[in-house]
């Protein structure tokens, strides 16, 4: 009998048939591993996690980096009250630092005993440290006072601490007030007694914030150094160059500002890019010099990216035009405590296709109703305005999803799911 071949045609399409299973199983399962009304489940080994959390009294974000390693970027607390600030998230029972450091201790469950590897200020306002306020209770060892990163700290072991001024805290002029005397005391005990390090943010570095527990794994993976204090990196090697000018060469009232001093960073897992940069700003007001724009230089830098943090929570003075086209994200994230967050032409820019094309989902943690009212109509168009939302990066980083979290509550439910994006 003649021996029957498997025609080669079949052949194909049984492989490509064998090729699409695979990528609904790559691309598919994850996205249905977080369902709507259900817990989030827990982070896995590979996976790169960003929580953008809510408190509803400042920016505070906790990243899960993909072999566990572990960082918080900032941990606002801001005393300012009234109808011109968002209430308290998920109530005021407990200040926004204990808020952090519970959501911090959940999502690291499956450690008995949970560390920061990292922690990180891009710079020194309330709504990004902590204010201090009559009610800020003291620490057990009666050296500071708690609020924001002080009480992350003071519950949670912090191996290095980064900010932008240290040890000497004078740039552009001595930083003093009772909140950053109170951080600094924080700092001099936890190193002498908590084995904590501290270092200076150092624009032009990709090895200051790096993998700790298995680095080997994921060399793919990489924190950019991008701004601090006026210095940006020049996109080569570590150069950097100073945007500012001498400080002998301003004219008094045009020194730079504590938010034009943010650190920036751009974060690149595979194909995956994320951007943040505290409160950087990039439209100067009248009549000041042009160099008070750092968006651009900051943004020449940068380059695309998939997902952008609105600087400065969206306010009238951020996210320029060259800034939304160059890095012309698929995900804007925006961080909001008052109802001029975000500006309404800054809205208008983000979602600006004369700008950068394609589609764009925009997310909130916290919109006002006041903010409703004016912008109007173009609110309508974000994908979610209220909740923790949580930038989950599969293995590798092809894909991701943004997944709003229950906010109300400390119940870490899935409110919604949107993706997989993909990649650029």
């Amino acid at each position: 009998m003649r021996q029957k071949i498997f025609p080669v045609f079949f052949l194909h399409r049984f492989i490509r048939f064998i090729f699409i299973i695979l990528f609904l199983v790559y691309v598919w399962i994850p996205s249905k591993a977080q369902v709507v009304g259900e817990v989030l489940p827990q982070w896995t080994i590979g996976t790169l996690d960003i929580h953008h959390i809510n408190t509803g009294k400042g920016n505070a974000a906790f990243a899960i980096f993909p072999d566990g390693t572990t960082m918080l970027i900032d941990a606002g607390s801001t005393t300012r009250s009234g109808p011109r600030v968002t209430s308290p998230r998920p109530d005021g029972t407990r200040t926004p630092g204990e808020w952090i450091v519970r959501y911090i201790r959940h999502m690291l469950a499956y450690e008995s005993s949970p560390v920061l590897d990292y922690a990180m200020l891009t710079h020194f306002h309330g709504d990004h440290m902590g204010d201090l306020s009559p009610q800020s209770k003291t620490s057990k060892s009666g050296k500071y006072r708690l609020s924001g990163i002080t009480k992350v700290g003071e519950d949670i072991s912090i191996r290095t601490m980064l900010d932008r001024g240290w040890p000497e805290y004078d740039f552009p002029g001595s930083i003093k007030s009772e909140t950053m005397d109170n951080y600094r005391a924080f700092l001099g005990w936890q190193r002498e007694h908590g084995g904590m390090r501290v270092e200076r943010f150092q624009p032009g570095r990709n090895d200051q914030i790096v993998l700790v527990r298995d680095p080997a794994s994921y060399k793919d993976f990489q924190i950019q150094n991008i701004a601090a204090n006026g210095e940006v990196w020049t996109g080569v090697g570590t150069n950097t160059r100073h945007h500012f000018p001498s400080l002998d060469e301003v004219f008094p009232g045009e020194q730079p500002s504590e938010n034009m001093c943010s650190c920036a960073f751009r974060l690149s897992y595979g194909k995956f890019d994320y951007f943040t940069g505290g409160d950087l700003v990039g439209i100067p007001p009248e009549g000041v010099p042009l160099w008070h724009d750092v968006e651009t230089p900051v943004a020449k830098a940068v380059g695309p990216v998939d997902v952008n943090v609105l600087n400065h929570h969206g306010y009238i003075d951020t996210e320029n035009a060259f800034f939304v086209s160059t890095l012309r994200p698929r995900v804007h994230i925006i961080p909001v405590w008052a109802p001029s967050h975000p500006g309404s032409r800054v809205l208008n820019r983000l979602l600006s296709t004369r700008l950068y094309p394609g589609p764009r989902d925009i997310f909130a943690t916290n919109m006002m109703e006041a903010n409703k009212i004016v912008i109007g109509s173009n609110l309508e168009k974000l994908k979610s305005d209220q909740g923790h939302i949580l930038v989950r990066v599969v293995p590798e980083g092809d894909t991701y999803h943004v997944i709003i979290l229950d906010d109300s509550a400390e119940t870490y439910k899935v409110v919604a799911v949107h993706g997989p994006y993909r990649s650029r």
